[in-house]
């Protein structure tokens, strides 16, 4: 992706002398004699040069610099090489065989320096001896660079340290919402870390070409990864929107982008690959939030403006989108988020105190807390507590149920004496029961309204005694 930034680059004002894209190569058949390659058969190349699967030999006649800074040939791409200007040695990138047991693979960027005694005065012959036998994917452009520039070449440091940064708040934005997760344990914010967490990693595995001189080989992984990590957050995004502004269509939703930002694994080239997952999720989440304006769900056309923006920037400078706009576009997104999160849950904390503050003047009620906040609940509207982990399950009068912050033995102390231990996991109020019903090997409780509760059998005697049934087996009505 970076080849995108180095071609930019070199419109803007860096003279190259040779270029894959622009210079004329011919493929030969080649040996090393004493004084050098010898080339013989040489044939034009069609397009472009790929030495995937192959040995190969190739060579260009260039124009010596009209000046005297230094030079040297930089070759991206995924090929071990070797060089020659005018037969002399430039340098060996790994090393360039006929067969994948003959080749030692070399790194993806290499560099080598031109001294000025080997310029001649007009034409000069380039000569490359390339070899790629372990890339392990099949690349539609392998060699994204093949230029002779000056020496050193001029580093970005100001991108990367943009990208840095974006990669810093991401990270911040992720470990933020992980907290919220672990506190209040809602499904947005786990879904907003991962988002977060998704994004921060593609940046780092994006900056890895210019900070680490990695073996070709490892092009295929980083590639496929930047990929799959530009899916992930799509199909997240679009998970957060649908779950928030078009809660019936969540699945639809869902699935839809598994399918749409998959099917981009069939996209010729990583670059277009990456792009257009990014893209097609941005587009498809632009759907639900458009629902929710309709809808007049809070945030929903604030969230819709800034997807127009990351859209109206993908599509109109699809270049800078997978190296440097969709990290700051993904932080801009999360981190406002964040700040809306956290002094939502601030909110949440004081109303959680003037209710426990309410409920120590109401013995009649039970203090629920919950992601959605605090409640006050009836506790004669309470037919009986289920069990679950750290939280309970309230089964209220009228078919409702809420989940409490609280585990079954701490609460069985809270509630009142006509509430009774039936099972490990269940709570029952005796007010509401109507009959103890035998199935099977089994006995079930039957209230006033849901389902059937399950009765253990060292609990059965004390509900008989509360029940004040006879002891015969059988069905027994109260």
């Amino acid at each position: 992706m970076w080849r995108t930034l180095l071609l930019g680059l070199l419109l803007g004002g860096l003279t190259t002398l040779v270029q894959a894209q622009d210079t004329s190569w011919q493929a030969c058949h080649g040996v090393i004699g004493p004084g050098g390659p010898v080339l013989g058969d040489c044939r034009p190349t069609q397009d472009f040069v790929d030495p995937q699967g192959r040995e190969m030999w190739i060579r260009s006649t260039i124009d010596a610099p009209n000046d005297t800074r230094p030079r040297a040939l930089y070759l991206a791409g995924v090929a071990s090489s070797e060089v020659w200007l005018n037969g002399q040695p430039l340098g060996v990138n790994g090393r360039p065989g006929a067969t994948a047991r003959a080749e030692v693979p070399g790194r993806y960027q290499a560099t080598f320096p031109i001294r000025e005694s080997t310029w001649r005065p007009g034409a000069n012959t380039l000569v490359l001896h390339l070899s790629s036998f372990h890339g392990g994917l099949r690349f539609a452009r392998p060699m994204s660079a093949m230029v002779v520039l000056p020496y050193p070449y001029p580093q970005r440091i100001a991108l990367l340290a943009v990208t840095f940064v974006a990669a810093g708040a991401l990270l911040a934005a992720a470990f933020g919402f992980g907290v919220i997760h672990a506190m209040r344990r809602t499904g947005s914010s786990l879904m907003l870390a991962a988002m977060a967490g998704v994004a921060a990693l593609q940046a780092i595995v994006e900056s890895l070409r210019p900070l680490f001189a990695y073996p070709y080989p490892l092009h295929a992984w980083r590639m496929s990864a930047i990929w799959l990590l530009a899916a992930a957050f799509a199909v997240l995004l679009v998970s957060y929107v649908a779950t928030r502004f078009l809660p019936r269509a969540s699945r639809l939703m869902i699935g839809l982008a598994l399918g749409v930002v998959g099917a981009t694994v069939l996209l010729p080239g990583f670059d277009i690959k990456t792009v257009w997952a990014l893209i097609l999720g941005v587009a498809l989440a632009v759907l639900p939030v458009a629902a929710g304006v309709r809808d007049k769900r809070p945030g929903a056309r604030l969230t819709l403006a800034y997807l127009a923006l990351f859209l109206a920037l993908a599509l109109g400078f699809p270049e800078w989108l997978a190296d440097l706009s969709y990290f700051l576009l993904a932080a801009g997104l999360v981190l406002p988020l964040l700040v809306v999160e956290v002094v939502r849950l601030g909110r949440d904390d004081r109303g959680r105190e003037a209710a426990l503050t309410l409920a120590a003047s109401r013995p009649d009620r039970l203090t629920v807390a919950s992601a959605r906040g605090v409640e006050l609940v009836p506790i004669a509207e309470i037919l009986a507590v289920v069990g679950a982990d750290d939280y309970v399950e309230l089964r209220l009068v009228g078919g409702r149920s809420l989940l409490h912050a609280a585990r079954l033995d701490g609460l069985a102390t809270q509630l009142p004496a006509n509430f009774l231990r039936v099972h490990r996991s269940v709570i029952a109020n005796l007010a509401q029961i109507q009959r103890l019903e035998r199935d099977g090997d089994r006995w079930r409780l039957h209230l006033s309204e849901g389902a059937p509760l399950p009765v253990s059998r060292s609990r059965q005697p004390a509900l008989r005694e509360a029940m004040d049934i006879p002891p015969p087996v059988g069905v027994v009505s109260v």
